[in-house]
């Protein structure tokens, strides 16, 4: 989707200062609302769109940091705990990944501390217009990062990538679990960029792929 695209009808909190443009207003004060929508805009904070239902409303442009799912918050998190990056494209989509549904998992943040949470979906960007000029590093293999939306603990939602988080679940995970090692994917892969063979112009249903060009013969 472009821009904008739809969120599940999650049902949650507004801190009502940020009704008021952070002016001191409405402090400490909270309004149920209902998620809408969430809006990528390069180099910005995601976006969420939520109807208010007190008031028969829609208000959309608010970070992560004005929602919560209940009105009593235990530690409180900045916005730049919640989601470390800014959105990488205009192009995104959402998805709830039907083997993480549910489950429990937990973000490695700024402050080197883990804080679990429930994860709900997954929102991912990428650059689909073959017209436009590619500035983003949205499908940058080591710069790409998805937005895994969790329901923390805490009473805050965050999104956060999947290299910042740890999951559990009691049949497919063990018990201890080891510290990633790992070093991040940088590699193009593609299966058709290899001239040593070739299907050739045929007209076969069930054709063959022969070998094109033998590298190792010598000129």
């Amino acid at each position: 989707m472009f821009l904008v695209a739809n969120l599940p009808p999650v049902e949650c909190f507004v801190r009502k200062e940020y009704l008021y443009d952070l002016d001191g207003r409405g402090e400490g004060e909270f309004t149920p609302a209902i998620w809408v929508s969430v809006k990528s805009i390069r180099g910005r904070a995601l976006y969420f769109e939520s109807l208010l239902t007190e008031y028969g409303a829609l208000y959309d442009k608010l970070p992560l940091s004005a929602y919560t799912w209940r009105t009593e918050i235990g530690y409180e998190l900045p916005l730049d705990y919640l989601e470390i990056w800014d959105s990488f494209s205009y192009h995104i989509t959402v998805i709830e990944k039907a083997t993480l549904k549910g489950l429990r998992c937990a973000m490695y943040a700024k402050d080197k501390e883990y804080y679990h949470g429930e994860y709900m979906f997954t929102i991912d960007s990428c650059h689909d217009d073959p017209n436009m000029l590619n500035t983003t590093l949205s499908e940058t293999p080591n710069e790409h990062k998805s937005f895994n939306i969790i329901k923390l603990d805490n009473g805050q939602f965050a999104a956060q990538p999947n290299n910042r988080m740890k999951w559990f679940e009691q049949s497919l995970i063990a018990h201890e679990t080891k510290d990633p090692d790992f070093k991040v994917s940088t590699k193009y892969f593609s299966v058709e960029q290899n001239p040593k063979w070739s299907a050739g112009n045929q007209d076969r249903y069930f054709y063959e792929i022969e070998e094109a060009y033998d590298f190792k013969k010598k000129k």
